[in-house]
């Protein structure tokens, strides 16, 4: 009798994270369900075409914070008694009250590392409400688990000082799934800089607006600035559209499809990443791959996200003079590049979802020591 794999994951249903749940099924399925019998608890088992998987879906647990309560904490100690799973792993940070051989939850929410300020409760009051709530809500059964997972190794660090717990294992994002095949577009000489971005509050725009603003009235006008907003998404979009509309050498061109953005790479220029709370930050992967220079958020995500390159400039993320500055030496052609080289992840360290699985499945006995 093939023993059971439960992966959980019902509060997922659009962008990255459903996407790590699509990775995490689709190599369960190809790899793992002959041994095991893998069973996903998902929010609509209408978004999954993945063969040899079992999909219980529960519709509710996005109407409200109680039925998402109610199913960690009630429901599943019942249905894990049922199924009697060898792992249970869960997708989106909570631990629930289960029983199973091997317990693993995967923390990608960064939200307790994010300070909390009226200018954000502001414009996204879930963010602001979130950095006070995860802080907590990481915390309840979290020391049930085998394994805790985490996207980097400084997160790593800040949990194991949050919680006092050893057991967490850094999971790189598989980056062979997510990036373009390598192309080089360094030698194109455009004076363009691009932040692909969602309008999220801690994205960052304003440091990179103020910085345009204040190279305009230095009487700097042969550069532009894409932001991929229109400035209709959300709030926060219409606030930052609103204020920075009349600098001319800002574009907002909206939401681009990721064909769109590879174009945009294509085309040269530098990328600026300035936000300020990143799991990974996906687009300094992807301007790698495009050998475009890169200007960073001096930040710990940043550093160990773009890991050996030599094309990175770092700043201060509140320091909009600095970036003004680099901003000027990259269109004279003067910059100088601090480069960064990627550091040494101790074990437990996976870099793709096989990797990960197996430090998971060869456990023999829950440590927190």
């Amino acid at each position: 009798m093939r023993k059971v794999i439960i992966v959980s994951a019902i509060n997922l249903f659009e962008g990255g994270p459903l996407t790590i749940l699509m990775e995490c099924l689709e190599y369960l399925s190809l790899n793992m369900s002959e041994q095991y019998k893998i069973i996903a608890l998902v929010h609509d088992k209408k978004l999954f075409k993945i063969s040899n998987i079992e999909f219980i879906d529960y519709t509710r647990s996005r109407k409200s914070w109680f039925y998402r309560i109610y199913y960690e904490y009630i429901h599943f100690s019942f249905l894990s008694k049922r199924l009697k799973p060898h792992l249970w792993l869960s997708l989106h940070d909570i631990t629930p009250n289960i029983s199973a051989d091997i317990q693993a939850v995967y923390c990608h929410n960064p939200s307790p590392f994010y300070p909390f300020s009226f200018h954000t409760f502001k414009y996204n009051y879930r963010v602001a409400l979130f950095s006070l709530f995860y802080k907590y809500l990481y915390r309840i059964n979290i020391r049930k688990n085998t394994f805790v997972i985490v996207q980097q190794n400084w997160i790593r660090s800040s949990f194991k000082k949050m919680y006092g717990i050893n057991n967490i294992v850094v999971s790189y994002p598989n980056a062979s799934q997510i990036l373009a095949p390598k192309v080089d577009a360094h030698h194109k000489q455009s004076k363009t800089f691009l932040y692909p971005a969602f309008p999220r509050v801690f994205k960052n725009f304003e440091v990179i607006a103020e910085a345009a603003k204040l190279l305009c009235k230095e009487g700097f006008s042969d550069f532009k600035v894409i932001f991929t907003i229109s400035g209709e998404e959300n709030k926060f979009a219409r606030y930052i559209a609103d204020q920075y509309k009349d600098i001319p050498t800002i574009s907002f061109t909206g939401l681009k499809s990721r064909d769109e953005i590879n174009i945009l790479y294509k085309q040269g220029g530098c990328i600026i990443f300035p936000s300020k709370l990143e799991t990974w930050g996906l687009p300094i992967s992807e301007a790698k791959q495009f050998n475009i220079p890169i200007i960073l958020a001096d930040l710990p995500y940043a550093h160990e996200t773009v890991g050996n390159y030599d094309m990175v400039k770092f700043f201060s993320p509140d320091n909009h003079v600095q970036l003004a500055s680099y901003m000027k030496s990259f269109i004279d052609g003067t910059l100088v590049f601090d480069g960064n080289k990627a550091e040494i992840v101790k074990e437990p360290f996976t870099e793709n979802w096989k990797e990960l699985f197996e430090v998971l499945l060869n456990a023999t006995e829950k440590s927190n020591a």
